[in-house]
């Protein structure tokens, strides 16, 4: 496999460029490392960012859903066939 291969060959297939992925994944990335600090800040504080870590979750995974449910509504426009929702 060709190195250009190897930095592009996942990101195509949730339908971005390897830019596109960086900022995505990079962005994922800070909101795991807030969550985290969160979580560990009410470990010791229990009072502060009660909801926080698990908001910051929730959150992603909607992002992530709402990216998965667009790409597979795209790839089926593109075939023809009719989406099952």
């Amino acid at each position: 496999m060709s190195l250009k291969a190897r930095f592009t060959e996942h990101p195509a297939t949730v339908g971005e460029t390897y830019g596109e992925h960086f900022v995505t994944a990079s962005g994922f990335s800070w909101s795991l490392f807030k969550a985290a600090f969160c979580c560990a800040v009410h470990a010791v504080l229990p009072f502060a960012f009660e909801k926080t870590g698990s908001e910051c979750i929730t959150g992603l995974y909607d992002r992530m859903v709402t990216n998965r449910s667009r790409l597979e509504a795209a790839k089926t426009e593109s075939s023809g066939e009719t989406a099952v929702v």
